[in-house]
């Protein structure tokens, strides 16, 4: 079977991020399956283009036995709403006339965000090759989570643009997978399309990279931890992840030497979180910048608590963070953060991580000192978490259940 996948930040090898399409296309190909990735040039966690792709409209390229047509993205993207706006819909010009140099699929795949990929997906699906079933993948709701977040305005022009295109893409695809239930709950309740046209293949761990290692390794040394009990926060550094909160927290946590709070990653906040943790003196807060994907196994295991943390507001609710189901598949706990569906599966399903409160930097400090003077209990959670993504979250069995799913649209 031929697949095509239309995904902006589909990572380049040793890039930290999300590698979900990654792992997938690996896994399809490995299966004997033919995948074509068509994805962007801009390094969204940098803002940068590699010197490689300045310059070209669309290149094409390998990540081993996938196919990968890396396309045009304007350097604008970190210059505010504008300028991440126009590198969106720079990415849907050059994205839709790079797929008409691919040969014709069997099925397609849009993943969103941003949500601007439904342009090129549904015209390289109904249009250049003509009426091939495509699949538009929900990994977070826009524009609803950034109206909530504060980004947009719920009365602006462009929110009831972005909320026409959300419904569009919704009902043109021929089926809409979503990676949490509240998503789909959340689809079905606005009327977007009905529920038997919605499929559920969440996010997990790739457990041949993420598995349990010792704490006393290379990573904790060459970050300088030594003996105290880490609190790693892994991830995206920006207006949603609210790493204030972690700011507030550490203050609070002065009295304890023992503790530290680590963060690695990357975005637009990370400069002025740095600054403000330094301006106030906090040496158990550090932010260690940015770390290869092929390093982040060895960094989670150095650490003792992994730290998801998003915004207050009522849409984070909805979400899986991706971070949480590679601190379970390494055996370590977590400092959860968020509330609603990733609460009811790290604390309640998995029995894996302990939940402090949104955007209360009191309670977030309170838990880290509970979690922090008890090893028996962080070693209980982190082991029923390795349990709970074996039995149900690995990135192969994942990739096998969405595998499954496109062979039968493919077949109707």
């Amino acid at each position: 079977m031929k697949i095509a996948v239309l995904h902006q930040n589909y990572l380049s090898a040793g890039q930290p991020g999300g590698s979900r399409f990654n792992e997938f296309a690996r896994m399809w190909s490995e299966a004997g399956h033919d995948v074509t990735v068509i994805t962007g040039t801009l390094n969204y966690n940098t803002g940068l283009v590699p010197d490689e792709y300045k310059g070209k409209w669309f290149v094409h390229e390998s990540d081993g036995p996938v196919k990968v047509v890396r396309c045009y993205v304007p350097s604008v993207y970190r210059r505010g709403r504008v300028g991440r706006s126009v590198a969106f819909w720079g990415f849907v010009a050059s994205a839709s006339t790079a797929a008409l140099t691919v040969s014709r699929p069997d099925v397609v795949i849009a993943t969103s965000p941003p949500l601007s990929i439904a342009v090129p997906g549904y015209l390289s699906a109904k249009v250049f090759w003509r009426n091939v079933p495509w699949v538009f993948e929900v990994r977070d709701l826009w524009p609803g989570s950034i109206v909530t977040s504060g980004l947009l305005r719920e009365e602006a022009l462009l929110t009831r643009v972005l909320y026409g295109m959300e419904r569009w893409a919704c009902e043109s695809a021929t089926l809409v997978n979503v990676l949490t239930p509240a998503f789909r709950d959340d689809i079905v309740k606005r009327g977007l399309v009905p529920s038997e046209k919605i499929v559920f293949v969440p996010n997990g761990a790739d457990v041949s990279m993420f598995n349990p290692g010792p704490r006393d390794n290379d990573a904790r040394r060459e970050f300088g931890w030594g003996d105290r009990t880490v609190f790693l926060y892994a991830g995206a550094h920006g207006v949603v992840n609210a790493l204030d909160q972690l700011v507030e927290a550490a203050a609070l946590l002065r009295d304890r030497p023992d503790v530290l709070i680590a963060c690695v990653g990357d975005g637009t906040e990370r400069a002025r979180l740095t600054e403000a943790a330094k301006r106030r003196g906090l040496d158990n807060l550090v932010f260690h910048g940015p770390v290869s994907k092929s390093k982040m196994p060895d960094v989670v295991n150095a650490a003792d608590v992994g730290v998801a943390v998003l915004q207050g507001n009522e849409m984070m609710k909805t979400v899986y963070p991706n971070k949480v189901f590679d601190y379970m598949a390494c055996a370590r706990p977590s400092l959860l953060a968020i509330d609603g569906v990733a609460r009811e599966l790290v604390c309640d399903q998995a029995r894996a991580g302990r939940f402090v409160v949104p955007e209360d930097p009191r309670s977030i400090a309170e838990g880290i000192r509970a979690m922090a003077d008890d090893a028996d209990e962080r070693r209980a959670m982190g082991e029923r978490g390795r349990a709970w993504v074996l039995a149900n979250a690995t990135r192969e069995s994942l990739a096998e259940r969405y595998l499954d799913i496109l062979k039968g649209i493919a077949r109707r």
